[in-house]
């Protein structure tokens, strides 16, 4: 794996982010949101773990001490259940976002040779051509939207590793030289993140390698890569509250990694930079991930009680923005009609043990704003500046 160009000492700095005097490039615009803020009422009772204000006059609906004595663990315990069977059945009960909507056509992905830096721009232009094709499909299909993403993405500017326009479509975009590159960023997006969506996050894409362009320091490259390469769960949706989907996504992941490898500088410097949902795939996948650095952000839980649990060697970071709404998030976990809900332990505790970087006020889909803490922190965890990210 590659080696950062500083190390952190045994105690950090705890500057604010946010004093940086860094000059923040002009161009990119507004990242992916991955999970939407709630705004039913239900989802709101859910994402404050509280229940809802009693009327003026009416009697107070928190429970009352226990008179029989009831062990504090046992009502904890039930108390946790109670939560997350009010969580699935929130999500059981709302209208499951894009459940209704037929599948898309589109050609099958392109058989390609094995992925290296001799066989990048075969990849890229071979997946253009399918996603204007997929274009004309879904024209055809009478799905303008889709037909205008796919589209989109099919021009000549655009180098897609991969590209698979059926159903909520999947595609993995470059932007830089992969091949030459000394520090890699892959981001691993969240929920209602497809082609339909995939515009906000290129944007996300964008506002890191236009950051990191401007920051690297002369000679050396840096290349981001947009990784939709799994099915993400729909924010209102069973499967949001579940692994079961970063279960699936995990072994794709650990793949694709071995597959950057490969393509690039052996000893770049990579970096996974995994947002909402997608830090339960990073966690899923950390074991035998080779990756230097893993931040998770606007996390919900990695499905880990702990960083020493993701059994990783990389660095793992974690970063939650004073306005993200998912730090009411309950971080438990329990089993439910057979299936773990819940995602566990919050990476920004002190508990968890990662390495808690300043995000500033970032709200849960504003972690890659231009001239944000958190862009800045995160441009500086990719090019292995690990000495100039403050702590939070």
């Amino acid at each position: 794996m590659g080696h950062p160009r500083h190390t952190t000492p045994p105690h950090a700095p705890t500057d604010d982010a946010s004093c940086s005097t860094d000059t923040q490039p002009p161009t990119a615009t507004a990242p992916h949101e991955g999970h939407p803020h709630p705004t039913t009422r239900a989802a709101r009772a859910v994402r404050t773990g509280t229940k809802t204000r009693p009327k003026a006059g009416s009697p107070p609906t928190d429970p009352q001490p226990n008179s029989a004595g009831t062990h504090p663990a046992r009502r904890h315990r039930r108390a946790r259940r109670a939560l997350l069977a009010t969580l699935l059945t929130a999500a059981v009960a709302a209208p499951l976002s894009g459940a209704a909507r037929p599948q898309i056509p589109a050609p099958a992905p392109a058989a390609l040779p094995p992925l290296t830096a001799t066989t990048l721009q075969t990849a890229y232009a071979a997946n253009r051509a399918d996603a204007n094709r997929a274009a004309e499909m879904a024209a055809a299909h009478g799905d303008t939207h889709r037909a205008a993403a796919d589209r989109t993405l099919a021009a000549p500017s655009r180098h897609l590793l991969t590209f698979d326009g059926r159903g909520a479509g999947q595609a993995t975009e470059v932007l830089g030289d992969l091949a030459h590159a000394d520090d890699i960023a892959v981001l691993v997006p969240g929920s209602d993140t497809s082609l339909d969506t995939y515009a906000r996050f290129h944007k996300a894409a964008a506002a890191l390698y236009t950051d990191l362009t401007h920051r690297a320091p002369r000679g050396t490259r840096a290349a981001v890569v947009a990784w939709l390469g799994y099915e993400t769960p729909a924010t209102v949706s069973t499967t949001v509250t579940t692994t079961t989907r970063a279960e699936e996504a995990a072994p794709h992941l650990r793949a694709f990694v071995r597959e950057l490898r490969t393509a690039g500088k052996p000893q770049a410097h990579l970096t996974l930079i995994c947002h909402s949902y997608g830090t339960v795939v990073c966690g899923r996948a950390a074991h035998g991930l080779d990756a230097d650095d893993i931040a998770l952000i606007g996390s919900p839980g990695s499905g880990a009680d702990s960083a020493d649990a993701l059994h990783t060697r990389a660095r793992v970071w974690a970063a939650r923005g004073s306005e993200d709404w998912i730090a009411h998030v309950p971080h438990v976990s329990a089993t439910l009609f057979g299936t773990t809900v819940g995602f566990g332990a919050d990476p920004v505790s002190h508990a968890f043990g990662a390495r808690v970087f300043n995000a500033g006020n970032a709200n849960h889909s504003g972690y890659f704003t231009p001239g944000s803490a958190s862009l800045t922190n995160l441009a500086r965890i990719t090019l292995g500046d690990l000495l100039e990210v403050p702590r939070a």
